[in-house]
C-alpha cells in the first residue's frame, strides 16, 4: 500500500501533517512532496512519473487559492486524486473548495472539505481497503473503537443522558 501527499507550498504543511498523521495510524507507506504546479510543472510531472512506477496507488494534494494542483495531479495520472482544499488569501478556503469540485469532466478529483487533510487520508485508507483486506479490517477495527469511545465519552453507555 502507497500513497503520496503533494501540496504546493511549506505554508500548506501544518494542514497536510494531519494526512500523512493518519496514514501512519494506518500503516501506509507514503511519501511527501512539496511541488507547485505553476511554479515547477516539470518536477511535478518528473515526479507523478516516479511516483507510479514505484506503485503509488492514492495521491492526496493539497492546494489554495486557486487549487490547480490536484487538477493538474489529475490530467497526468490514472491514479486515484483526493484534493484537500487549504484556506488561504481572504476567501478562507472557499476559493480553493470551489476550485477543486468543479473540475470539469472527464478528469475527476476527490474533494474533502477546507483543511480537513484527515478525511483525505481516511478516504485514501478506503480506497486502498478495496484491494487490501488487511486494510479493509483495520477501518472495521477503528468504527468499532471509534463508536465505542463516542459512547463513553457522551454517557451513552451509563445513563442514556448528557450531564450539563
Amino acid at each position: 500500500m502507497k500513497a503520496a501527499i503533494i501540496f504546493g507550498s511549506q505554508s500548506d504543511k501544518p494542514v497536510m501533517k494531519k494526512a500523512a498523521d493518519v496514514l501512519r495510524e494506518f500503516g501506509v507507506d507514503f511519501s511527501a512532496h512539496i511541488i507547485s504546479a505553476h511554479r515547477v510543472p516539470e518536477l511535478l510531472t518528473e515526479t507523478l512519473k516516479k511516483l507510479e512506477t514505484g506503485g503509488v496507488e492514492v495521491i492526496i494534494a493539497g492546494a489554495g487559492l486557486a487549487a490547480h494542483l490536484p487538477g493538474v495531479i489529475a490530467s497526468q495520472t490514472l491514479v486515484p486524486v483526493i484534493g484537500v482544499p487549504i484556506s488561504s488569501g481572504g476567501l478562507g478556503g472557499l476559493d480553493a473548495l470551489f476550485s477543486i469540485v468543479q473540475m470539469p469532466k472527464p478528469i475527476p478529483v476527490a474533494s474533502v472539505g477546507v483543511d480537513n487533510a484527515a478525511n483525505a487520508a481516511y478516504l485514501a485508507c478506503e480506497i486502498l481497503a478495496l484491494k487490501y483486506t488487511e486494510m479493509k479490517d483495520k477501518l472495521a477495527a477503528f468504527r468499532v473503537k471509534m463508536k465505542a469511545d463516542f459512547a463513553r465519552d457522551n454517557s451513552l453507555v451509563n445513563n442514556g443522558g448528557v450531564d450539563l
